[in-house]
This record gives structure tokens, C-alpha cells and sequence, in this order.
């Protein structure tokens, strides 16, 4: 095995030597033969003269090894009680019968196909069916408001979009085309085409708006060969959110995101052809993208897509059984799904229940993982837990734990080290670089490596001033953090995120970790609140762990004195509330700023990616009198 300084310093120093010989890993119809395209810096291509099929790689070849047999995809829904698997062999016919569907439908190569489905088999196969004939897919999260799908609509201009009759929600049903109808009502470019999943658990069908019936079109459909795409072609389109409220549309190419991807499910996760990999998140977010279908997949692993919650469907041992049932080995999902399990079952009691033993670890990632959150998980599972730091912009990681090349020694509150391909550096206001410990701004030297973003969809001037001009030559995180002495970063959070008291900056992220050891609290959120005097002033939100009593004074002063000890009494910590929840998207992100506008009694909009309204309305109410 290398080790990570002579991979890491061969990533940085030798980069075309470095990259073709991951290349190596996937099936090519025209062989790069260069990695990197720096004629146009800073915006830079990989394997710019290589050809390849994504659906190829991630089926076909596997098949083609005598590997058709394989399980390639289970899905697992607490919601409707059912299990399918999907063998290699049986996912490929699915997949080339539906790109056949959109071949049919006179979809090609470079056409923009808009995704809107919940966490059914179907969404998997939708996507690698694009990839099959060169279409570009954009995955709207389903339950997204007709609005946001609009927005996008009128981005991406798809001919085809792909929906469900809904999704399925603990205690709730989420109607899709009702929504579906009104976006296309509000769009300016309507798709020609629109497909609907039928879901017998959901009212609403495709005869009802004169849509097309999915089953019914697969049913007689021929099936779609590969089509050879440039390995620069793009894959697909994901929007993130913008700060001026139009989204980011990021465009992932084919080559490098495979070549990338590849390497990741080896070297990070060390996870292949034998393993049964399950990402606890959603088609419609990054992580799903990368880490529930093609990362698992082009490595010739089991990958398991999952429909429901951490607790409530039915209890807090959910992901206990699905571990137990599949046999998994590895299961990745966000600190704040463990979180949730611990509120509702403080000493792991569902865990007796089932047989974890296949379990070799557990993967954080998506926002910062508390080190009391890191060592519960790691104490009731006996397992490692590795926390990983990466953005959408990015599509995997930045800084990691690298199991499949050296595992190193564990830091709860770090990530780990910069991952080969990634030159890590923290800077200040001016874009000087900061020694060890100092906190600043965390950026990346250019070029970033394959698998990252290519650009925003035809928006190279919004790419340029969001990423590349705040620090020339270095690509903007957007995070705030430092490198220690031994060489391992520290993610404390946003760079906005930060708060300024009385001149002071102090990161929330890191009064938070200090607030999350407390033996009462479950979850918290820290936010900077306006002060006359100061400015700004910490203020901390705390969930109590369930069957937890203590008096909220007593709660305050402790909570007040352990921030004191640990961190000074510059941080003028002294705001504590006890909450029933805290407001999250659906990713799992604490909104940390609608917080803080609700507050500063500043006006703020509900976002589109809220996992449930009532909790910020809850909030609202109760946070008002601190105005």
C-alpha cells in the first residue's frame, strides 16, 4: 500500500501521470492520452481527448465480466413495507429499456432531461438511462415547490421531464403532479415530453394531464445501445442554492466524474466489487448523485437506496435493520441523522435488536460532525467513524480519512487530511496563506482535480465571481477553518458563519461543539444575533435528548461556564433557548440564518428546501419575544 504523503505529493506534482493511471480504472472507447486541459486557465478540462460511456462503466462491463448475476441495487421502503434487488443483469435491461423510452421520445445527446422523483428504483434508472444516450439529467429533489422546479425548468430547458405520481413522507403523502403542472403552467420553456411513475400509493396518474405512463412506454420499448460522449461532454446539471436566489446550475462531466468517482470507492471508502454500500440520503442531493448511484456502481459494489427516515419508520433502529438485512458494510450519511437517532434513543437500545457485525464503518458527511455526535456513534457501534468534508460544487471529497490507502489516526472535530488531487490551503482577507492553527479562509489551488465542477450551466461570469475571483488562483470553499500542526484541517462552518463580537471573530462552529457536550442536549444551533454594544452575540438553540428533565436556568449556567472555560469569556455566550426542533432542510442543514433573521426581527423567506415548515413556524412564534 503507498502512503498518503507519496500519493498526495504525486497528485500534486505529477498530475497527468497521476490521473491517467486512475484512469486506468475505466472502460474508455478512445483512451486518454493527457489529463489535464490548462489552455484555458483557470478553467480547466480533464482527459480532453478521451471518449466514454458513464451507463457503460457502471453496467455493461460488469455484465460483460460474467458479473450479471451480481446484486447491483437494492431498494428498501419503510414506507410502503416493500424490498427489490436488482441484479447487474437486470438493472442494465431496465436501464437500456427506458433509455430506449427517450430515444424514442426523440431525445439525444446533449438534450437536458429534468429528473423529479422520489426515492424509488425508478430515479436510478432514469439517470443512468440519460447517461446511456448522452442526455444531460437535472434531479429536482422531489417535494421541491412548482416555483423551484421553474426556476430550473426555465434553466435547464429539458425536453423531457421524468415524475412520479408522488413521494412518501412519515404521516404525509406529497402529490408530484399537481406541482409538475403548475411549474410547466409558470415555465417560460416547457418540455415536450413528460413521463409519469405510477405510485398506487398516491392519487394522481399520467391520463390526468395527458402525460405519458411510464410503465406503459417501458412495456414495449426497444432497447438504447451506449452512446459515445467526449469525456468533457456533460453528465448532468445540479442546481444549488444562490446567494441572489437564482441556483447554480453545476455541470459534472463524464470522464472525470467516473475516473474520480472510481477512485473514491477505493481509496476513501474502500469499498469494491464484494460490498454492500448504503448512502442514507437522496437522489436529489450531491451525496445521492456520487454515492447512491454511480460511485457504487462503477466499481461493481451493492448499492442499497433507502425510503424513509432515521426514526419513525417505524422507530430509532431503523438503519439498524436495514444494516442487519443487507448485510452492509459500510453505511455514509449525515451527522444529523444520528443526532436524531440519539434524541429519541440516548443509550442505543434498538441496536440490541439487530446484527450490525457486517458493519465495518460509518461515513459522516453533509455538515460539521460534533465530536460528542462522533464519539456516541462510535461507542454504540464499535466501529470507526470517519467524517469527511465536501460540497456539491465538488461532487466528492475534499479532505477524508483515506481507508483504502492509509487510514490514519482519527481526531474527533477534524475531517482528516487533504485528499490526493486537492492542494488545501487557509488564507486570510488578503489572500495570504496562514500558518498552522490560525483560522481564515479555506481555498483550494487550481486546478481542482477531475470529478469537480466543470462550471454553472451557461454561466462562466456567475462561476468566475463565485468561485475563482475572491483569491486568484485558488478555488473558494466558501468555509472557514485552519490547518493543525500535524497537517489535518478543521471545518468550523460558512465563512459567513463567523461572527464578529466587540472586534472579536469567533466561529459559531466551534461554540457549537463545545455547547454539544453537554450530557442534556441532543442537538444545538449557535447563531450570531445583533448587539448594541457588541454588535454581535453568540446565541444557542438546544434540543433536549429525550426523557432528559433539567431546568432551563441550570441548563443556562452550565452550558454559560463550560463555553467560558473552553473557549473564553470573549465569546459573551450567555443566550441559551430550549427548543422542541430545529428548522433543517431536507439535507439535514441547520438554517442557521433564517434563524438568526427571525431573531433580528429581519424579514426572511420560508426556503424551498425545508424539511418541515411547522418546526420554523414553531419557532417563530416562540423566538418572538426575544425581539
Amino acid at each position: 500500500m503507498s502512503s498518503y504523503a507519496q500519493e498526495f505529493a504525486r497528485s500534486i506534482s505529477d498530475r497527468d501521470g497521476f490521473w491517467l493511471d486512475a484512469a486506468a480504472a475505466v472502460d474508455w472507447v478512445t483512451p486518454p492520452t493527457r489529463a489535464l486541459d490548462d489552455s484555458a486557465a483557470p478553467i480547466y478540462r480533464w482527459f480532453p481527448d478521451a471518449e466514454l460511456n458513464t451507463s457503460v462503466n457502471a453496467l455493461d462491463r460488469h455484465v460483460a465480466a460474467g458479473n450479471g448475476e451480481r446484486i447491483a441495487l437494492i431498494w428498501d421502503s419503510a414506507m410502503v413495507g416493500e424490498q427489490r434487488s436488482f441484479t447487474y443483469a437486470e438493472l442494465l435491461d431496465e436501464v437500456a429499456r427506458f433509455a430506449g423510452v427517450l430515444a424514442g421520445r426523440g431525445v439525444g445527446k446533449g438534450d437536458r432531461v429534468i429528473i423529479y422523483l422520489p426515492m424509488i428504483p425508478e430515479a436510478a434508472i432514469a439517470m443512468l438511462a440519460c447517461a446511456r444516450i448522452g442526455a444531460v439529467h437535472s434531479v429536482v429533489f422531489g417535494g421541491f415547490a412548482a416555483p423551484e422546479l421553474a426556476t430550473r425548468i426555465d434553466d435547464a430547458e429539458p425536453v423531457a421531464l421524468i415524475t412520479a405520481s408522488g413521494g412518501l413522507e412519515p404521516g404525509r403523502t406529497i402529490e408530484y403532479l399537481p406541482i409538475v403542472a403548475k411549474a410547466v403552467e409558470l415555465s417560460a420553456v416547457a418540455p415536450s415530453t413528460i413521463i409519469v411513475k405510477d405510485r398506487p400509493q398516491v392519487p394522481g396518474s399520467a391520463a390526468d394531464h395527458g402525460w405519458l405512463d411510464w410503465d406503459g412506454l417501458a412495456a414495449g420499448a426497444q432497447p438504447a445501445g451506449p452512446t459515445t460522449v467526449a469525456a468533457t461532454d456533460p453528465l448532468y446539471i445540479l442546481y444549488t442554492s444562490g446567494t441572489t436566489g437564482k441556483p447554480k446550475g453545476v455541470v459534472r462531466d463524464n470522464g472525470g466524474h467516473a475516473v474520480a468517482l472510481a477512485w473514491s470507492m477505493r481509496n476513501v471508502y474502500d469499498i469494491g466489487a464484494d460490498d454492500v454500500w448504503w448512502t442514507a440520503s437522496d437522489v436529489g442531493w450531491v451525496v445521492g448523485h456520487s454515492y447512491i448511484v454511480y460511485g457504487p456502481l462503477l466499481v461493481g459494489a451493492t448499492t442499497v437506496m433507502y425510503e424513509g427516515k432515521p426514526v419513525g419508520t417505524p422507530d430509532a433502529g431503523a438503519f439498524w435493520r436495514i444494516i442487519d438485512e443487507h448485510k452492509v458494510n459500510a453505511l455514509f450519511t449525515a451527522p444529523t441523522a444520528i443526532r436524531a437517532i440519539r434524541k429519541v434513543d440516548p443509550e442505543a437500545a434498538e441496536l440490541a435488536r439487530y446484527d450490525v457485525s457486517s458493519l465495518r464503518t460509518l461515513f459522516a458527511a453533509g455538515e460539521r460532525l460534533d465530536p460528542d455526535t462522533f464519539h456516541w456513534a462510535g461507542r454504540v457501534l464499535g466501529v470507526p467513524v470517519v467524517d469527511h468534508w465536501w460540497q456539491t460544487e465538488t461532487g466528492w471529497s475534499i479532505v477524508a480519512n483515506l481507508r483504502g490507502l492509509e487510514p490514519m489516526p482519527i481526531k474527533a472535530g477534524s475531517p482528516t487530511v487533504p485528499v490526493p488531487g486537492y492542494d488545501v490551503k487557509v488564507v486570510d482577507a488578503q489572500g495570504a496563506e496562514l500558518s498552522a492553527t490560525e483560522e481564515g479562509n479555506i481555498v483550494v489551488s487550481l486546478p481542482l482535480p477531475p470529478g469537480t465542477l466543470a462550471g454553472l450551466w451557461r454561466d462562466e461570469a456567475r462561476y468566475r465571481d463565485s468561485y475563482l475571483s475572491a483569491f486568484p488562483g485558488f478555488y473558494l470553499t466558501g468555509d472557514s477553518g485552519y490547518i493543525d500542526a500535524d497537517g489535518y484541517v478543521v471545518v468550523l462552518g460558512r465563512s459567513d458563519d463567523v461572527i464578529n463580537v466587540a472586534g472579536h471573530r469567533l466561529s459559531t462552529g466551534s461554540i457549537e461543539a463545545v455547547v454539544a457536550t453537554h450530557p442534556a442536549v441532543a442537538e444545538c444551533a449557535v447563531v450570531g444575533i445583533a448587539d448594541d454594544l457588541k454588535g454581535q452575540r453568540p446565541s444557542g438553540y438546544v434540543v433536549l435528548k429525550a426523557g432528559v428533565d433539567i431546568d432551563p436556568d441550570t441548563l443556562r449556567s452550565e452550558l454559560v461556564a463550560t463555553v467560558r472555560e473552553e473557549i473564553g469569556a470573549v465569546a459573551t455566550f450567555r443566550d441559551v433557548t430550549v427548543v422542541a426542533a430545529l428548522p433543517k432542510t431536507r439535507s439535514g442543514k441547520i438554517l442557521r440564518k433564517t434563524m438568526r433573521q427571525i431573531v433580528d426581527g429581519e424579514q426572511y423567506t420560508v426556503p424551498s428546501t425545508i424539511e418541515d415548515p411547522a418546526v420554523l413556524d414553531a419557532l417563530a412564534q416562540q423566538l418572538a419575544p426575544q425581539r
